[in-house]
């Protein structure tokens, strides 16, 4: 059932986005935001409370749900995994910037493509030259396309497939979602937050991410360039600061042939400085260098798509074969 739920969802939410600024998103900030506000003293042992409110919370309350829709009826308890998927899962939740910023390139209008991108990332893009602008832009694409749909999807099918419905993708997105407000607030809002806090989200969501990141990596490999894909996986993941996104960025740049990365790569993770050329730390002296390729030109941008794509076909044919495979066994 998981793999028409994810086709479902993925067909509803190309005839119906949800808009830019969405109560999805809205609930989500005033959630965790409230959680933050009633269970966090700033004392260490408060983190794990409010992490575990802020995340478990709904997705226990997903998964509950769930169990309660599908004792009564199984097409209700499939509606409801779509409905869900619908508004934790999909493209539309990320690619408003993308599509305007390609547009506005292929215009020619690179000061509104600059704007977008430093609206999008919530940084400073005002003095990028253009290549730098398509760069960050390719990169944090792909980075969303693995938050908002792949991470979600490996996470929906792996929890529904124990009965547990779409748990996994409320568990997914709210854990992607803490990790990055609470880094947000404090860097861009200037608003005091808990530095244990910020450490604790990142750690646990690394762990969370850890499979799916390498799972996505390897669709990737699989619809692009393999052999470049793997051996960029292999020889320059370490350029980012982070271990999965390095893997994803390292192996996408082989699967298309692109140069990503830089001598400091910002602008990619929550955690960089407020501008793209100022304020470079200690801790990204090991981000330096970038993988060998072509550099980016406004072309590579569909390219992307297209890789996005053929990968989401690719594990929606491998979930819809191992799904035959358990009907006819």
């Amino acid at each position: 059932m998981s793999f028409f739920a994810v086709l479902f969802a993925l067909l509803v939410e190309q005839l119906k986005p949800l808009p830019r600024d969405n109560w999805v998103h809205e609930t989500m900030v005033a959630w965790v935001r409230w959680t933050g506000r009633n269970f966090d003293a700033g004392e260490k042992q408060h983190t794990r409370v409010v992490w575990a409110v802020s995340v478990l919370g709904p997705a226990l309350l997903a998964g509950l749900a769930y169990l309660f829709i599908r004792h009564y009826s199984l097409l209700l308890a499939l509606a409801f995994d779509v409905l869900v998927l619908y508004l934790t899962l999909g493209f539309r939740q990320f690619s408003h910037y993308y599509t305007d910023i390609r547009e506005a390139l292929d215009r020619g209008d690179e000061g509104k493509a600059r704007q977008l991108l430093g609206e999008w990332r919530h940084l400073d893009a005002s003095e990028l030259p253009r290549t730098e602008v398509l760069r960050h832009v390719i990169e944090h694409a792909l980075l969303a396309a693995h938050r908002h749909v792949f991470g979600v999807f490996f996470w929906f099918v792996l929890l529904s497939a124990l009965g547990l419905g779409p748990l996994g993708a409320v568990f997914y997105r709210m854990a992607e979602f803490s990790t990055r407000y609470w880094s947000y607030r404090q860097r861009t809002l200037d608003a005091p937050a808990n530095d244990g806090l910020q450490q604790l989200s990142r750690q646990v969501f690394s762990f969370i991410d850890y499979l799916p990141a390498r799972l996505t990596a390897f669709g990737f490999a699989v619809v692009g360039n393999f052999e470049e894909a793997v051996a960029g996986w292999r020889r320059d993941a370490s350029l980012w600061l982070h271990a999965n996104e390095g893997i994803i960025l390292a192996a996408a740049a082989g699967a298309l042939g692109l140069q990503l990365g830089g001598a400091a790569a910002p602008g990619v993770t929550p955690d960089r400085s407020k501008t793209f050329n100022a304020g470079g730390d200690a801790s990204m002296a090991d981000a330096q260098g970038s993988t060998p390729g072509v550099p980016p030109q406004t072309g590579h941008l569909q390219s992307v798509v297209g890789l996005v794509w053929r990968s989401v076909v690719l594990w929606m044919l491998l979930v819809a074969l191992l799904t035959l495979a358990n009907v006819i066994g």
